[in-house]
């Protein structure tokens, strides 16, 4: 049976640290309150576009994979937080790289990396498409609302990239479970990021949670999800070697883990230096926990992610044989020496410094 394999991995984080002690000196918050309710630290603020992240993680891991942008059938973007609304972010990269393939962006917000290595697997199931390039790539800081805590403190900017090619071996996807529940927009959403914002000048471009019920969803619909995905695949759950969960809350995590009764060892967290970024959690947590040898040949992933809509979705994929990058290259972006707070600043009005 053909399924989609990953070959290639790359992230890119931007240089400009924004940590809880530096948002404390504009908002009303403190160091020990973040980390407690969310587990992060420090997250990410990029002086540069969404779609020149996205394209700085996709130029490492096609140099991971040793392929051409020309050898791709298909870009996909995965994101809430495009650039332009037209053309997508993925035509975008596709410029920077080169290549004719087809392109698109997929928005299911934080669940979006997930049902984007879906649908790409379909695609090579069907014989449409032979390589595909998946990134999951987000600049919600350009929503943050510094008068909300709750939520101001948990997003930052990044992206991440796979490179999947079609196989027919034992390796590669082996299963996904998809959802949404429409009766949930409400919880989880951007107001004002659409067309709505452009004929209602009233409305807020800003991130609006209901927290509590998006910590009781999350927890309980990626668990069901992963449960049934694993299922599918043909396993149980102790046959799991690493779970990476979406990155948007370690009490979430942890809650989720317990659920599913998986070993905590088995799961990867990098919540604490990233923040929440969205659709490109996963792919920068599968990138770094690749590169710092979490990942043997044969391991069983899970990956399981929730976000606005409500989404929520689970895969399970078997790794081959290769763990390490078949070349590194550099990304060609323009540095900074601006903290975090600093590129903030240039973007949030009566910030005050």
């Amino acid at each position: 049976m053909r399924r989609a394999a990953i070959t290639g991995w790359g992230d890119y984080t931007p240089p400009a640290v924004l940590t809880n002690e530096d948002l404390a000196s504009v908002i009303d918050t403190t160091d020990e309150w973040i980390r407690s309710r969310s587990g992060i630290k420090e997250r990410r603020i990029s002086h540069v576009s969404n779609a020149e992240m996205a394209t700085a993680a996709a130029r490492q891991a096609l140099a991971a994979a040793d392929l051409a942008a020309e050898e791709m059938d298909l870009i996909i973007v995965a994101t809430c937080s495009p650039d332009r609304a037209v053309p997508s972010v993925a035509a975008y990269v596709q410029r920077q790289l080169g290549g004719l393939g087809a392109t698109m962006d997929l928005n299911a917000a934080c669940s979006g990396f997930v049902y984007a290595m879906s649908v790409a697997n379909g695609m090579i199931a069907a014989g449409t498409v032979e390589r595909a390039l998946i990134i999951g790539a987000e600049r919600l800081s350009s929503f943050l609302d510094l008068q909300d805590r709750s939520t101001a403190v948990l997003f930052g900017d990044g992206a991440g990239a796979v490179v999947v090619e079609a196989t027919e071996g034992p390796h590669g996807l082996l299963s996904s479970n998809l959802h949404s529940d429409g009766s949930l927009t409400e919880i989880l959403t951007i107001r004002g990021a659409g067309t709505e914002g452009v004929f209602e000048a009233e409305v807020p471009l800003t991130v609006d949670m209901e927290g509590r019920e998006v910590f009781r969803n999350a927890v309980t619909r990626m668990s069901e999800g992963a449960v049934v995905a694993i299922d599918n695949a043909g396993l149980q759950v102790e046959d799991i070697d690493v779970l990476i969960s979406h990155q948007a809350n370690i009490r979430i995590i942890d809650a989720t883990a317990r659920r599913l009764n998986v070993d905590p060892d088995t799961v990867y967290t990098n919540i604490h230096a990233y923040g929440n970024t969205s659709a490109a959690s996963i792919p920068i947590a599968l990138s770094e926990a690749l590169d710092r040898g979490v990942v043997s040949p044969g391991d069983v992933l899970a990956m399981v992610a929730f976000g606005g809509g409500l989404t929520w979705g689970a895969l399970v994929l078997r790794w081959g044989d290769r763990v390490e990058r078949l070349r590194t290259v550099d990304h060609d972006l323009p540095g900074t020496e601006k903290t975090g707070l600093e590129v903030l600043a240039s973007r949030v009005q009566g910030l005050g410094i």
